[in-house]
């Protein structure tokens, strides 16, 4: 029945299906070995989501134009692009730490939402005061994108549109 490292087995509906030897790890092992993934997933969900910040991004800009003018626009467009750089930064390091190990990916997700929370607060910070930026479409532009961006991802994603990040096949 065994034939190189992987077992056939019978399953209820009286087929048989295969289990390789990487199934037969406790889970202390398998939380210490990288992920066997060959997709970057949260990479592409990153991309994603920075590919819609051209739908996104020009409503936000132009509805900061209405209210604040030119500076308005400007600013709102800042804070987009630093949502966007953002997204990207997280894609990253969660794709990266996967690859290494669960460990890895759990304290990517703990410590690097802390790092890109303080990011978000340095550039704004660091834009609203060394430029002359209106601070108030900058806040509200970056706020909204960031939850405009994640949430039509997160939909996405649910509905099933998302097939090439297929990650439970």
């Amino acid at each position: 029945m065994n034939q190189d490292s992987a077992t056939m087995k019978m399953n209820e509906q009286g087929t048989t299906s295969e289990t390789r030897d990487i199934m037969d790890v406790t889970p202390q092992e398998a939380y210490l070995r990288p992920s066997t993934l060959a997709v970057p997933v949260e990479a592409i969900l990153a991309r994603n989501i920075v590919a819609r910040t051209v739908i996104v991004g020009p409503v936000l800009i132009a509805g900061a134009w209405l209210f604040a003018g030119g500076l308005g626009a400007v600013s709102a467009a800042i804070g987009v692009a630093i949502v966007a750089v953002n997204f990207l930064l997280s894609g990253a390091l969660m794709s990266w730490a996967a690859a290494r190990s669960m460990q890895a990916y759990h304290a990517a997700a703990l410590l690097g939402f802390f790092l890109r929370l303080g990011f978000i607060t340095v550039a704004v910070l660091l834009v609203a005061n060394v430029f002359d930026v209106h601070r108030r479409a900058l806040g509200i532009a970056a706020v909204v994108a960031y939850l405009a961006l994640l949430t039509w991802e997160a939909v996405a994603v649910m509905n099933g549109s998302r097939r090439e990040i297929e990650w439970t096949s």
